[in-house]
């Protein structure tokens, strides 16, 4: 009996995600709070933009959250801003209000599947973030980025061309218990012709 196995597929690199992740999506996310025994349901609309030539807010971000680290502009590959617009079933004041944000992302590449993600604003806790990323051998990015007060760690992963999955546990900062955890189903917006 002969086995045989499927072609491997190539790697994911941090420019194909972001050009994958271009593009506007509508989003809808559960989340599973367990500190609040509280579920929540999140109905969003992200904007996702590369940015190309030199942008002053790249050399800001690098100089003012990040100095210690000394890194060079040269080194980020394919630096994007995500814009965001949301509601949420869980807003204890107004059910009607509307989060919204943007944030300035600079992927620093280690080697071909793993690097350091520099974020103005983080998932978490809104203060900048500095992440860990890697790719897994199915192109599932996977960002892992520690807080004061919390872990995060992220999954993404693309179902199709127009269709992408977010997955999400936040942990204490000790790592030794789940906080919250969610999944997101996000759908491209396909202009007419």
């Amino acid at each position: 009996m002969i086995t045989t196995f499927p072609p491997l597929v190539e790697r994911m690199k941090i420019e194909q995600f972001v050009a994958q992740s271009e593009g506007q999506w509508r989003s809808m996310r559960s989340g599973h709070s367990l500190a609040f025994q509280q579920f929540e349901d999140v109905l969003s609309e992200i904007t996702i933009q590369a940015i190309t030539g030199i942008h002053p807010d790249i050399t800001k971000l690098l100089q003012s959250s990040f100095s210690e680290t000394d890194i060079s502009s040269t080194k980020v590959v394919a630096p994007f801003k995500m814009e965001w617009s949301a509601e949420s079933d869980w807003e204890p004041d107004d059910p009607s209000e509307v989060s919204q944000g943007s944030c300035l992302i600079l992927p620093i590449p280690d080697d071909e599947i793993s690097g350091t993600l520099l974020r103005s604003v983080g998932y978490a806790e809104s203060e900048s973030a500095k992440s860990h990323y890697r790719f897994l051998n199915d192109g599932t990015f996977v960002l892992t980025t520690k807080y004061e007060q919390s872990i995060a760690e992220e999954r993404i992963w693309f179902a199709s061309e127009n269709v992408r999955c977010r997955s999400s546990i936040l942990r204490t900062s000790a790592g030794s218990g789940i906080l919250q955890t969610s999944f997101a189903s996000e759908v491209r917006r396909i202009q007419a012709p």
